[in-house]
């Protein structure tokens, strides 16, 4: 059954989420995250994608403390992600509970380095973002999606499935927070091209539909974030899907 893995972003303490990754279009909600954990534990789920938005933009993680409450008054799984660029940052976020890491912006500046992570804390642990901001072009946007690389996705993508990388987060950027559903076609070209590789889906899930859909092609988990925030993605509906083994 496909994994489904609610998002929390935080940035200056609130949660928040934007319109393709554009800053001003930035929309605060009025949760509590350690709150927000607790709802999403109570109706099935079992991981969370926590991500620190001023780490992102830093380049060095800033809510640990997040992470802290989160992974201590939860029974959740936690997947943290925002500005992991070092191994002293990794420690740190596994040290304050966090289970398993995502990072962008380091494969793209020191491939070498997040490529012996895999190794290190093994491939179990360590998940990749390649994140693009053109479906067409697919070049790799990174540091909190505010900078375009020259690298391009599949050839991101294979420099470290050949170093054992076992799980890849990839979003279509011009589908997050619009609610106007997945790019469908660009996740079945990344599970054509790599079928070993573990798929994380995130950008544009709108409801159950989208979720089955991803489910049907393949793909390990599927992140969302802005259909739940503006009332349109229900708990209960998810619920009532990860109670029926996706059914």
């Amino acid at each position: 059954m496909i994994q489904v893995i609610p998002s929390i972003a935080i940035r200056k303490g609130k949660v928040v989420k934007m319109r393709k990754g554009n800053p001003a279009s930035e929309k605060a909600y009025d949760e509590n995250p350690i709150d927000l954990a607790k709802r999403f534990q109570d109706h099935g789920i079992s991981v969370v994608h926590l991500v620190d938005l001023d780490g992102a933009e830093a380049g060095s993680p800033k809510n640990y403390h997040v992470l802290e409450g989160v992974s201590g008054y939860t029974d959740l799984k936690v997947d943290f992600t925002g500005g992991i660029s070092t191994d002293g940052d990794i420690s740190k976020a596994f040290e304050c509970g966090a289970d398993y890491i995502t990072a962008a912006s380091v494969a793209v500046t020191d491939p070498e380095l997040f490529a012996s992570w895999i190794v290190s804390y093994g491939r179990e642990k360590i998940t990749l973002s390649a994140d693009v901001s053109d479906p067409l072009t697919m070049s790799i946007t990174f540091r909190g999606w505010l900078k375009k690389s020259d690298k391009l996705l599949f050839d991101h993508l294979q420099y470290f499935n050949d170093r054992g990388l076992k799980y890849a987060k990839s979003t279509d950027v011009t589908r997050d927070g619009v609610l106007e559903g997945p790019n469908f076609d660009f996740y079945q070209s990344i599970r054509n091209k790599f079928p070993d590789l573990q798929v994380l889906a995130s950008g544009g899930v709108r409801g159950i539909d989208d979720i089955k859909k991803f489910q049907e092609m393949g793909i390990f988990a599927v992140i969302f974030g802005k259909a739940y925030y503006e009332g349109i993605l229900k708990l209960s509906d998810l619920e009532k899907f990860i109670a029926s083994g996706g059914n």
